[in-house]
């Protein structure tokens, strides 16, 4: 009887709470779909993290903001577009040089077989024998009165650049830029070390790459705002192209210009390995004096 009861009791006693697990799920809004993220999705989202901007894309916008928006165009290359044909202005960034782009230009210099001009003797001797010819003057190139007339030669190929370059600045802007620097010797860029910081050695790994006479300097002095950035944009997409390396100078105020024989299809193509990053702040590029006398690398 006891037993009896004892059950009785039992199925009378409320069951045991159970443990209540709360979803913690969004709330639903009426015709609002509940967002659901699944493996799939967050392997597309890491994917876009590694899309992330480039430090090039920071910079071209926000040198963006600094010409009017009807000077402005679209930063990213367009495919198939001649640079030194097209009359757009993209604001850039400087194209800033570094030591691994000095290595890099003696690196490529001497895969298109250019060996460095001792002396005056040497550069004569070349210049004699048509390894190296006169810098293109003409009403859309100048070259600054101060440098040497056996210091206005370079390569073939640097001559063809600056006859396309200059022209087509010519025709865009209606005058001339000014080369302030070209070929030099092993023996005057010793002397210049002597009396200028800022000049690169004259022997090994990272010497001037103006001792092989396919460099040259064009001078930011003159050059309007609109100016340097059509100069960037054009440098750049030819670098990109592996036909030449630029180096943007502050000191001397210029570009310095490296060219390959490539640019005449004569070379091999120098493709870059790595982007080229610039810095996001623009200095001042209105026009200074410079000192042809002492110039950089």
């Amino acid at each position: 009887m006891t037993a009896r009861r004892t059950a009785v009791s039992a199925r009378n006693l409320p069951a045991p709470a159970k443990e209540v697990v709360e979803s913690r799920a969004p709330a639903k809004r009426a015709g609002i779909p509940t967002p659901q993220t699944s493996v799939a999705e967050a392997e597309v989202s890491d994917a876009s993290e590694t899309n992330s901007p480039t430090p090039q894309d920071a910079a071209n916008q926000i040198a963006a903001a600094e010409i009017p928006a009807t000077h402005a165009a679209l930063a990213a290359p367009i495919a198939g577009l001649d640079p030194l044909r097209s009359t757009r202005i993209v604001a850039m960034a400087p194209l800033r040089g570094s030591l691994e782009s000095l290595i890099r230009q003696n690196t490529k210099t001497n895969a298109d077989n250019l060996e460095r001009i001792e002396n005056d003797a040497d550069l004569h001797d070349r210049i004699a024998r048509g390894q190296l010819v006169r810098v293109p003057e003409s009403d859309a190139l100048a070259i600054n009165g101060n440098l040497p007339q056996d210091r206005r030669y370079c390569r073939p190929w640097t001559a063809a650049f600056l006859t396309d370059l200059s022209r087509a600045h010519e025709t865009q802007f209606h005058h001339s830029f000014e080369v302030s620097s070209a070929v030099r010797t092993v023996e005057y860029q010793k002397h210049l070390m002597r009396t200028n910081g800022n000049a690169a050695p004259a022997v090994g790994d990272i010497a001037s790459p103006h001792l092989t006479g396919a460099t040259i300097d064009i001078a930011k002095s003159g050059l309007s705002r609109r100016e340097i950035y059509w100069m960037r944009d054009r440098l750049n997409s030819l670098q990109a192209e592996g036909k030449i390396d630029v180096e943007e100078e502050f000191r001397q105020s210029c570009f310095h210009i490296t060219v390959y024989k490539s640019y005449i299809g004569a070379g091999p193509l120098h493709k870059p390995t790595h982007p080229v990053t610039q810095p996001v702040e623009d200095p001042d590029t209105t026009a200074v004096p410079m000192d042809t006398a002492t110039p950089g690398a």
